[in-house]
């Protein structure tokens, strides 16, 4: 799979508005049903095609996200990314994340000199930063009300 840098520009985020309104009704009967596979018609060849479900969840979130004027990258679950994509991911600096690699937070493999991070792991990582963070504030949310900081 290639990867497409691109901002959303603000005549797609236009389209995305407009598309999501236009799939509000039918995006709310289809997310009930959750089907595994689903018929869209192409109009311009007026020919239909069979996709599975979760790929028309993935439109639907795209088209959200475009909406709001984010960009989107797709990424295959099985691919490695750099050090340099790991930490645009996780918004740290590349130093911080080969520190991370070198100490074995995140598992990663060397081709040739350079470091690969199975996109996996990384999401992984930033799920276990996530859950530490949250325990983290309640501790501290509780510690607070415990010694009546005045925090309610």
């Amino acid at each position: 799979m290639e990867t497409v840098i691109q901002r959303t520009t603000r005549k797609d985020q236009e389209i995305a508005t407009k598309s999501i309104s236009a799939l509000n009704s039918t995006a709310a009967a289809f997310l009930k049903k959750k089907p595994n596979v689903v018929k869209i018609k192409i109009q311009e060849s007026n020919e239909f095609v069979t996709v599975p479900g979760k790929a028309l969840e993935l439109l639907f979130d795209i088209l959200s996200n475009m909406a709001e004027g984010k960009s989107i990258t797709l990424i295959p679950s099985e691919a490695e990314v750099s050090t340099q994509q790991a930490a645009d991911m996780l918004n740290v600096s590349r130093p911080h994340v080969v520190k991370l690699l070198e100490q074995g937070l995140i598992p990663y493999k060397k081709v040739g000199s350079h470091r690969r991070i199975l996109l996996e792991d990384l999401v992984a990582y930033e799920a276990n930063q996530k859950d530490q963070r949250t325990a983290s504030l309640k501790h501290l949310a509780r510690q607070a009300q415990d010694l009546s900081l005045g925090y309610e």
